[in-house]
């Protein structure tokens, strides 16, 4: 639930769309550190309505595995890292993408006391809705899981 979030909105934000339906497997190596209800490592799996599959791991037993690696018919797109505090480095079969190095906390501060103070309207809606579509996904992770079944989204 804490770093997941991460792979899902990657996949999300990359496919540009919704996904349909999950898979997942949890895998716990340290039962004394990872007690019930604390994840260790979770991989799952996303389709989504044009076919795309995401396969995604979210885990705090293996290191150096911050990288978000898109795969399709007109080429790749690569950042590693991808989702620590930089400098996020990435790549697309065109080549490197450069981009400066930004703390991240600072701009999403920033940005939310223009909204609070100035009014501005915010890129991206803090309605709440992407944390709720998050959290469907998230409950359906840990449903297939607990099931070992496919999960359908609705």
């Amino acid at each position: 639930m804490d770093i997941g979030i991460y792979a899902i909105n990657g996949a999300r934000y990359m496919v540009g769309e919704e996904p349909t339906w999950i898979t997942a497997q949890e895998t716990k190596t340290d039962p004394v550190k990872f007690k019930e209800g604390v994840d260790e490592t979770i991989q799952f799996q996303m389709g989504f309505p044009s076919g795309a599959v995401a396969s995604c791991l979210s885990t705090y037993a293996m290191n150096n595995l911050d990288r978000f690696f898109l795969n399709g018919d007109k080429g790749f797109a690569e950042m590693q890292p991808s989702t620590g505090y930089g400098p996020i480095k990435g790549r697309t079969n065109k080549g490197e993408l450069t981009q400066p190095h930004t703390t991240h906390q600072t701009v999403q501060m920033d940005e939310m006391a223009g909204i609070i103070l100035e009014g501005r309207q915010p890129i991206v809606p803090v309605d709440g809705e992407e944390g709720l579509r998050d959290l469907k996904i998230i409950d359906a992770i840990y449903d297939a899981v607990r099931t070992g079944k496919k999960v359908m989204l609705k």
